[in-house]
């Protein structure tokens, strides 16, 4: 049953370009109804040019906060009034704390993927991980694994292999640990497997419909590993499967999703955020 809506009901949203799939409405709503809050969390389709009047009007409706996903996360920095420093040194916004009319910019990407890992117990401090894609979710596990101390290897398609390279290269300096960046190839994943810990999958290649690809042969991959993919829709990828047959401990991207949420619903309400609720919340829409 829908709790009910009031004057007193808060806001919460998400915006972005499209936003019909998302599955942060469910997950969100089942923890304002498991804890009693009263919130709703709404679906707010944003294109590109009408980024700055969707932000004056979290302002105008006094909207408690949102989420922001594609294609807004790093065009509506400029737009708020304070970044936290994990968000400014990411590079990029995905959640927004409205303070009477004042616009925090968050990222929990980076701290949801560290929250997923520490409820298995994995620390990486010292540990090889190895990075698939360059793009704004890496960046924000990257800056994340490095300022934890972890030894880090991005592969990337030779396309955009300079532009992460730069990338990689101002993270590095930022959390003084030193980040290889090396061309995709069948080679240098094999190698670069040999030895690692951790290998995560940040690109979009085994999402759905595609749930046949993957970028790594089963036989690159060890039961000592943890194997972490990025994608959650399907639940389980070709990644994950290959990972759990070869006896590797892995990782689906629902993790991700419903940690990232945790850490902006805690924002939102500053109540703790019932994490099983919100994933199971998730997976029956899988």
């Amino acid at each position: 049953m829908m709790q009910s809506i009031s004057a007193a009901t808060r806001i919460c949203g998400l915006i972005g370009d499209p936003v019909a799939h998302s599955l942060s409405p469910a997950i969100q709503n089942a923890a304002f109804k498991e804890t009693n809050a009263d919130y709703v969390y709404l679906p707010f389709r944003v294109v590109s040019a009408d980024l700055p009047n969707a932000i004056a009007g979290l302002r105008g409706l006094g909207i408690c906060g949102v989420n922001v996903t594609i294609p807004h996360k790093i065009a509506v920095m400029p737009l708020l009034d304070e970044l936290e420093p994990l968000a400014e040194k990411i590079g990029a916004v995905n959640t927004i704390v409205n303070n009477n009319g004042h616009l925090k910019g968050y990222n929990t990407d980076a701290t949801g993927f560290l929250k997923s890992l520490e409820e298995r117990n994995f620390a990486p401090a010292g540990e090889k991980a190895v990075i698939l894609g360059g793009g704004g979710v890496s960046r924000a596990i990257t800056l994340m694994l490095a300022a934890k101390g972890a030894q880090i290897t991005i592969l990337n398609r030779s396309g955009t292999l300079e532009q992460v390279k730069r990338t990689a290269s101002n993270v590095s300096r930022q959390a003084q640990n030193e980040i290889s960046v090396i061309e995709l190839n069948e080679n240098n994943l094999k190698r670069a497997l040999a030895d690692a810990d951790i290998l995560i999958n940040a690109t979009n290649v085994g999402m759905h419909p595609n749930t046949e690809e993957s970028l790594v042969l089963q036989s690159f991959l060890r039961p000592e590993m943890i194997v972490y993919d990025v994608i959650y829709n399907p639940e389980k990828t070709k990644l994950i499967l290959d990972a759990e047959k070869v006896g590797a401990k892995a990782i689906g991207g629902l993790d991700l999703l419903v940690w990232q949420g945790a850490i902006a619903f805690e924002l939102w309400t500053g109540i703790k955020a019932p994490v099983d609720v919100m994933r199971n919340a998730a997976a029956t829409l899988l």
